[in-house]
Parts: C-alpha cells; sequence; structure tokens
C-alpha cells in the first residue's frame, strides 16, 4: 500500500511539473541535445558500477589465495541491489545485497549486514563531503543555502561521529530506542549490533578503511561528474563547483521517502535549484536524465535477478531438508 502511495505521489508531482512546462520545448531540448556528450555521459553509468563493485570486493575479507567474491558475482550483486531498489521502499535492494552475500556463504548474517551499513555510509558520507564543498564555495548564498550548508555540514559532522566514535554511536542508538515506537526498536537493536561488529570489523585495519573512503568520495565525484556532463550534453551551462553543490541536494530530496525511486521530488529540486542556470524544460529534460542513472543499472540487473532468487530458493530448500 505504501508503494502504491508513493507512485501515486511521484505521478501527481510529474504530472503538476509538466503541466507548467512547455512539452514542445521538453522535446525540443532532447531533440538539440549535443551527441557526444549524451553518450559520454549515459555511459559513465558502466566505469562508475564497475568501480562500485570493486569496492564491494575490497570490503570482504580475503581467502588466502584470492578475493572470497569475484569481481563479476560482486557487479551481479550490484545490479540485482539496483533493481530490487526501484521496486523495494527504502533501498531496501541494499539490505537484500546482504542477503545475498549470506545465503551464498560469502559472509555471516550479521558481518554481511555491516557491511553493507558501512558501504551506505561511505555513499552518504562522501555526497554530504561533495555537497559541503561546493555549497562553502558557492557564492552569493541567500538563507536557503546558508541553511542547507549548516544542515550538510551538521549531518556530516554527525555520521562521522557514527562511524568513528562507537561512544557516540552507542549513546545515538540508546536515545534513538528510547524514544522510537515499538515495532522500531527491534530494528534499531538489531542494527546497533550491526553497526558495532562493522566499526570493530573496518577499524581493524586502518589501511583498508582509507582505501575504501578514498574510494567511495571518488566515485561520488564521478557520480556529480555525470549530472555534470548531462548539462553540457543538453546544451546548458553550470559552473562545475556550483554543480558541487547544487546536484547533492537534488539528490538528497530524492532520497526523501516520499516518491517513488525520487521521481517527483528529485525532478522538483533540480527544476528549482537550476532556475538561475538554465529554464525549466532543459531542468525536466536533466531530471530524466538523473533518473537514467538508475534506471539503466536497474534494467541490467533484471537477466540475473531471476537467478538469485531461483538460488536463494535452492538453498532454502537444502538447509530445509537438512
Amino acid at each position: 500500500m505504501t508503494r502504491l502511495i508513493s507512485i501515486a505521489f511521484s505521478l501527481l508531482v510529474l504530472a503538476v511539473i509538466y503541466w507548467k512546462i512547455d512539452l514542445r520545448e521538453l522535446i525540443q531540448v532532447f531533440q538539440t541535445c549535443h551527441g557526444s556528450w549524451m553518450l559520454i555521459s549515459l555511459g559513465m553509468v558502466v566505469p562508475i558500477t564497475m568501480i562500485t563493485s570493486w569496492r564491494l570486493q575490497q570490503l570482504m575479507p580475503d581467502t588466502r589465495y584470492r578475493p572470497s567474491l569475484p569481481i563479476l558475482d560482486a557487479n551481479q550483486l550490484i545490479l540485482v541491489a539496483s533493481t530490487l531498489n526501484m521496486v523495494m521502499p527504502s533501498k531496501m535492494g541494499d539490505i537484500a545485497k546482504a542477503y545475498f552475500m549470506r545465503e551464498r556463504g560469502h559472509l555471516s548474517g550479521s558481518l554481511a549486514l555491516s557491511l553493507v551499513i558501512f558501504e551506505k555510509a561511505c555513499d552518504m558520507l562522501s555526497l554530504l563531503l561533495w555537497c559541503a564543498f561546493g555549497l562553502l564555495l558557492y557564492p552569493q548564498k541567500d538563507w536557503f543555502f546558508w541553511g542547507m550548508t549548516i544542515a550538510v555540514m551538521a549531518g556530516l559532522a554527525t555520521g562521522g561521529l557514527l562511524l568513528g566514535s562507537p561512544q557516540f554511536a552507542q549513546l545515538f542508538f540508546s536515545i534513538g530506542q528510547a524514544i522510537s515506537p515499538k515495532s522500531v526498536k527491534a530494528r534499531l537493536a538489531n542494527l546497533q549490533t550491526a553497526w558495532r561488529e562493522m566499526y570493530d570489523y573496518f577499524w581493524g585495519d586502518r589501511a583498508q578503511l582509507l582505501k575504501i573512503t578514498f574510494t567511495s568520495v571518488f566515485i561520488w565525484f564521478l557520480h556529480l561528474l555525470q549530472i555534470w556532463l548531462f548539462i553540457l550534453a543538453l546544451n546548458a551551462w553550470t559552473p562545475f563547483i556550483r554543480n558541487l553543490a547544487l546536484s547533492p541536494l537534488a539528490i538528497l530530496a530524492g532520497l526523501l521517502p516520499l516518491t517513488f525511486a525520487g521521481v517527483g521530488t528529485r525532478d522538483a529540486a533540480l527544476i528549482w535549484l537550476y532556475q538561475p542556470y538554465f529554464n525549466a524544460a532543459t531542468a525536466a529534460a536533466l531530471g530524466v536524465l538523473c533518473t537514467s542513472r538508475y534506471l539503466i543499472p536497474a534494467i541490467a540487473g533484471l537477466p540475473f535477478f531471476n537467478y538469485y532468487l531461483v538460488t536463494l530458493r535452492r538453498l532454502k530448500q537444502g538447509s530445509g531438508s537438512r
């Protein structure tokens, strides 16, 4: 039911957006786009996915002779998680990724969840880091941008403390459980256990931690670079540093649990944030291209989707027959 409501809300927001802009102008934006830049920008999905897969492989504990997770398996897990994220609420495809790793024997259940939590925490902090960098250099900030700068810096500091201080994390989860309803307390308790295991696992190897951190920052640089290349492909212009402030804000708007896969809220944010640089039709086209960033990996994961489901059923049947 919740998913249907989010889809309906996305369609409502899109209907309002496309009612207010000239659809002929939107079509013309795509018709007159720069073909080479469009191919390059869309093609960046491939290196971004491959580097993300490599990071997942590096997160896994190695066996004596080879990584415990082959790069092709890591790539399939990333793509299948992208597919699930399009149909499951709150990025639950990433949690399913931990389930796949556990059931295929790569990791224990708690460590698999810890790994995914750390991976997503690195992604969020990297996005906030680039956003904070762009906002600090953003000229002529009004009350909104000053407010966003303070909020993003606060989120970055809080996330850093959660990852770096077990005492702060313990206090954070204790307060969360104290003020949460009963239905949420159990989830927070499980998350707290996984978070503690994650801290012990990743802080035990500082060199590995730095490698994953810098890789995550680089991955999100590529994400934001891709959005800037989308703008070039649409024959528009925004200074790159300013794009580092604006595009993360639009991505964060898309993460709000209001719409289907961020469609609608992200588009509206792009139109509003980029209005000093290009018109609403171009911003709406940019919204379509930003949605393609999620849609292309999701489509690429479809050929492996059924395989993973069948594999999980076999594993469950095998464990049940013992």
